[in-house]
């Protein structure tokens, strides 16, 4: 049931709560949950939650692109986004920054495979570096 928590608080702490995935995962393993069973519910939530992002700008994308792309700012940022969207990606772990990060990411259509295995991979690793310290 403990992991069932930490899985729903890493989702929605990717999502839309703003507050600490990491807070609750430290939490958990002090707690005495073994920490490869935290590792394994931190990261799915979290990685389940960045995929929700992307997709959501991906759908966002459609409803606002004629906006989107008839201003000079819009281009400048769309076209901003496709050059260096997969090198913003290492910025998708921090805290605040990160997760909207991953919303951009759909919103100007980065390849699915490599933003999930980009952005997850940098979740798993937070939380496996999280472990070693505590």
């Amino acid at each position: 049931m403990a992991e069932l928590a930490l899985f729903v608080s890493a989702f929605l702490a990717a999502t839309i709560l703003p507050f600490s995935s990491e807070a609750a995962f430290v939490v958990a393993l002090k707690n005495d949950m073994p920490p490869l069973n935290a590792m394994i519910a931190a990261s799915s939530g979290n990685i389940l939650a960045i995929i929700f992002n992307y997709y959501l700008g991906y759908f966002l994308y459609e409803k606002t692109k004629t906006k989107l792309l008839s201003s000079k700012l819009g281009k400048k940022s769309y076209d901003y986004g496709h050059k260096y969207g997969y090198a913003t990606l290492l910025l998708s772990w921090l805290p605040l920054i990160g997760d909207p990060l991953t919303l951009v990411a759909g919103l100007v259509r980065l390849k699915f495979v490599w933003f999930v295995l980009c952005a997850g991979s940098l979740r798993v690793i937070r939380y496996y570096f999280l472990t070693t310290i505590f």
